[in-house]
């Protein structure tokens, strides 16, 4: 693994931490193969994990000037590592990936707090899609943002290029919570370790679930029923034990 990504292995949950800081964090090819190397090391032994930023930045998408000079050198992209590979990466992946906002979270830096599952920013952090300077659109930080944000917010960071921080990324619905920076990796591994509480299979499934439910179901019963289905799978395999337990979920499970 290469040391521009750092895995931090905790006793019930992972760290993954973008080590570019001189580099804003921008992810060349050798750091996005190392970052799905990382995914592929964690998948099955942690349920949660923190990804964060080194330095004053979360991160600054693709490494441009490594974009640029494989063009002119006429270097073919590796599918392989190619940053849709790392963001999907993400979402199917069965750990809830908390992303920790500590500053500058640009282009595609934005769009790994949209495939993250939570989010906690820095008050200070600084979060945008500066592509419409370029001439481009948001290739992957638009979608994201038009999936999970209004329409006109996400039309607000696609077309001015404008940053939000913390606080507005929160009150948009962006990010779950703000906090000072100094507080941001307190409060981010006290949510990793609650999390990791539960029972890996069950949270696993409920990833699943909130994609799928909005992104290819319309109406309620078959929500509904979709949601009976992934319960029944749960029981089927025997792996309902926080759900199960009413010390952990607080209620009873068949009764909603």
């Amino acid at each position: 693994m290469s040391d521009t990504i750092i895995l931090e292995e905790r006793q019930n949950f992972a760290i993954i931490r973008l080590n570019r800081p001189s580099k804003r964090n921008a992810m060349d090819r050798a750091s996005r193969r190392a970052l799905l190397e990382a995914f592929d090391r964690i998948r099955g032994r942690f349920p949660a994990v923190v990804l964060t930023g080194a330095g004053e930045t979360f991160c600054s998408g693709v490494d441009l000037k490594e974009h640029k000079a494989d063009l002119d050198q006429g270097v073919a992209p590796d599918r392989a590592t190619d940053w849709i590979e790392v963001v999907l990466g993400i979402r199917q992946h069965p750990a809830i990936f908390i992303a920790a906002v500590n500053g500058f979270a640009l282009g595609g830096g934005s769009t790994l707090i949209s495939v993250c599952d939570l989010a906690i920013a820095a008050d200070e952090a600084e979060i945008g899609m500066p592509e419409i300077g370029f001439g481009a659109y948001p290739q992957f930080a638009g979608p994201g943002t038009q999936k999970q944000l209004t329409a006109k917010r996400a039309a607000w960071l696609a077309l001015t290029a404008e940053r939000i921080d913390g606080r507005t990324a929160t009150d948009w619905g962006m990010v779950n919570l703000s906090v000072p920076r100094t507080e941001l990796m307190r409060e981010s591994e006290q949510l990793a370790t609650r999390i990791a509480g539960f029972d890996a299979s069950a949270l696993s499934e409920t990833k699943t679930a909130l994609d799928i439910i909005p992104a290819r179901i319309s109406d309620w019963r078959h929500a509904f029923e979709y949601g009976l289905d992934v319960n029944s799978r749960l029981r089927e395999s025997g792996r309902r034990q926080s759900m199960a337990d009413p010390k952990v979920a607080g209620v009873d499970a068949g009764r909603e």
